[in-house]
């Protein structure tokens, strides 16, 4: 007797006294004792049923299935013999993660929670830092120096305006005493005349233009000084825009925002020097997935204060074997599948599938002789978490023709023989038990070569405990009893 022939005559065991305890058939059965067992929780005119469509047919009422945990699935159309079945986890993508780090040292305020669900815009964390406040004595520095550059341009022009007059002024001096010496040496020519006046004439025609090249060189200083001024100021303007480059980096605001003007106590003000603590908001919406302070603590430049994840944002890992390079390739359509049920019941219903198309990985491992798959799903799913297990079901042909198909788990062996139960098209509260007629199989479906069609349910849940309390006894049917005990169809 094997492990399968031992197990199930165990339950059997354990299965038959209770029935034969709650459905004594061995005695005939007065009107009291009918009326009792009318009112026992199952009706026995199902076994009536049974005799006239079948002895392979078990009632399963609501309360059977509830009792029990019975689940159906319906029968699909695979390629069984085209899909290729792989392992493989859930992971964020690169792009689900940002962490807010530090720009400038100094005392962290947590304004979140680990797991809290942010928005846009929402505060993180709050920053006293006293390097934000020498950058804000620099930006000062430099508003400063360009109102001083500014004001010294603004005297250029009446500076040159008068040098220009005097300038002026003297061209006309120069022309004057020009012409008197030109008198005087005309004067002294035709022997008339004085030698000294026309030395004088002289002496304050040479100072008059000593004046005048004197006036000039100031112009031109003083348009150089000008010119300077310009440089200086423009240099100005340049540092107090990479200035507020840089505070724009450090408080997450615009340049422009932090230009702006706005009303104080103190007078009009920039708004850079109205923040006295960096605030940080988050620049997307998404889930706080670590702190990496605790609050109050001292923060160094660039250290992570807290990272926030989009929980959609995922993919699928897959490993698949070097040997299949010869039928995978980027872009075939793939299916994520939920994980194979546990010895505690199934969590996640095999009908919750993800469809993608797959990226093959760069490179391979030459160790584990595998290469990685990616699929980034159409849909998300709600059981889908980073490091939940699946597995990725990839068509490899799809012009192969589909053929009927269900779920191993379904497939129970009674000895040698492979069984099914079939939920009755006409009765939903009725299981067929059915020699099943396989094909192959990819792990987790397999083919059926017959008996099936289009439509039909096979149990998936429970159809173990439905095999234990069938076998041996197929030709006498029998029904659940709503505790789950099994009776079978004889008086």
């Amino acid at each position: 007797m094997n492990i399968m022939e031992r197990a199930i005559a165990i339950a059997l065991a354990a299965v038959l006294p209770l029935t034969l305890a709650a459905c004594d058939g061995g005695s005939p059965k007065t009107s009291g004792e009918a009326e009792h067992g009318e009112a026992d929780g199952h009706d026995h005119s199902s076994e009536a049923e049974a005799e006239a469509t079948g002895s392979d047919r078990v009632a399963i009422p609501a309360a059977v299935r509830s009792n029990l945990g019975i689940s159906f699935v319906k029968v699909e159309r695979r390629r069984v013999e085209q899909t290729l079945r792989v392992p493989g986890r859930f992971e964020y993508l690169p792009t689900a993660r940002r962490e807010y780090r530090t720009a400038v040292p100094g005392r962290v305020e947590l304004l979140v929670e680990q797991f809290d669900r942010v928005q846009a815009g929402q505060p993180l964390y709050r920053l006293d830092s006293p390097a934000w406040r020498e950058m804000q004595q620099q930006l000062a520095d430099a508003e400063s120096q360009i109102e001083r550059l500014g004001a010294r341009l603004e005297t250029f022009e009446p500076l040159l305006a008068a040098h220009q007059q005097h300038e002026d002024s003297l061209h006309e001096s120069v022309a004057v005493w020009n012409e008197r010496v030109e008198q005087l040496q005309s004067v002294r020519e035709a022997g008339g005349g004085r030698v000294d006046e026309l030395a004088q004439a002289r002496a304050a025609l040479a100072s008059t233009r000593a004046d005048l090249a004197n006036v000039m060189e100031k112009k031109a200083e003083l348009g150089a000084d000008r010119q300077q001024t310009v440089a200086d100021l423009r240099a100005a303007r340049s540092r107090l825009d990479y200035l507020l480059d840089a505070a724009s980096s450090v408080v997450s605001r615009s340049r422009d925002e932090l230009a702006r003007t706005v009303e104080t106590p103190h007078g009009t003000e920039p708004v850079w020097a109205t923040i006295a603590a960096i605030e940080v908001t988050a620049s997307e919406a998404g889930v706080v997935e670590m702190l990496g302070l605790t609050n109050g603590s001292w923060a160094d430049e660039k250290t992570p204060v807290v990272t926030v994840v989009q929980p959609d944002r995922l993919r699928f890992r897959a490993s698949g074997l070097q040997s299949d390079l010869g039928v995978l390739r980027d872009g075939l359509t793939a299916r994520i599948v939920p994980p194979p049920p546990t010895a505690a019941g199934r969590a996640v219903p095999l009908t919750a599938t993800m469809d993608g198309t797959i990226s093959l990985g760069l490179a391979g491992d030459p160790n584990d002789r595998t290469l990685e798959l990616f699929v980034v799903p159409d849909e998300l799913k709600p059981w889908a978490r980073p490091g939940v297990s699946a597995q990725l079901e990839i068509v490899t042909d799809a012009t192969a023709s589909p053929e009927l198909a269900i779920p191993l788990a379904a497939v129970q062996r009674d000895g040698l023989s492979p069984v099914i139960f079939r939920r009755n098209p006409s009765n939903p509260n009725e299981a067929i038990r059915m020699e099943a007629d396989l094909g192959l199989d990819d792990g987790r479906w397999v083919a059926l070569l017959s008996e099936l069609r289009d439509g039909d349910e096979v149990v998936l849940d429970g159809a173990f405990q439905l095999m234990l309390a069938t076998s041996g006894s197929i030709q006498k049917g029998g029904h659940f009893h709503s505790d789950g005990t099994f009776h079978e169809g004889e008086d």
